[in-house]
């Protein structure tokens, strides 16, 4: 089990490279649940996982939707790249826009859970920091400057 401890040490001061899926149906998102053994645990992500050097994007997300929620899917575009730094190391996230095929079931095999949660639920759910950056750009939820009150009375 690779803790966070680990990571920090294993990671420190590198950019790490990880690819993950936006899944939609039915104006629901996919987002599946850490392993408890996992490099922080218990948290909510969209699919994907880290880029080996030398690899595709693409390629490994398929192979890592299969081997984790036993689906085949179909990658499409590049909807956005979040650069998120955590105190030790930084993660490059590419998020592909992908399509499972109706009559495939989603399984929760190399994962905790998986599930099928709209917009306003994003809430209820615990995330880390790059996916956070993710939902927010995802939905567009920038959040509006403060105007400060410079009304004469």
């Amino acid at each position: 089990m690779e803790t966070e401890v680990d990571m920090r040490k294993k990671y420190s001061g590198q950019k790490i490279q990880v690819v993950t899926a936006e899944i939609r149906r039915d104006g629901c998102y996919l987002i599946t649940q850490r392993l408890a053994t996992s490099t922080l645990p218990h948290l909510w992500e969209f699919p994907g996982g880290k880029v080996p050097d030398g690899e595709s994007s693409e390629d490994v997300l398929r192979a890592l939707l299969l081997d984790r929620i036993g689906v085949e899917v179909e990658v499409g575009e590049l909807v956005m790249e979040v650069v998120h730094e955590y105190d030790h190391y930084t993660v490059d996230m590419q998020v592909f826009r992908c399509e499972v095929p109706v009559e495939q079931d989603v399984e929760p095999l190399k994962v905790a859970d998986v599930r099928w949660v709209a917009p306003s639920e994003f809430g209820d759910y615990t995330f880390p920091g790059a996916d956070e950056a993710t939902i927010s750009a995802l939905l567009e939820l920038t959040p509006m400057p403060i105007i400060p009150d410079v009304s004469m009375n």
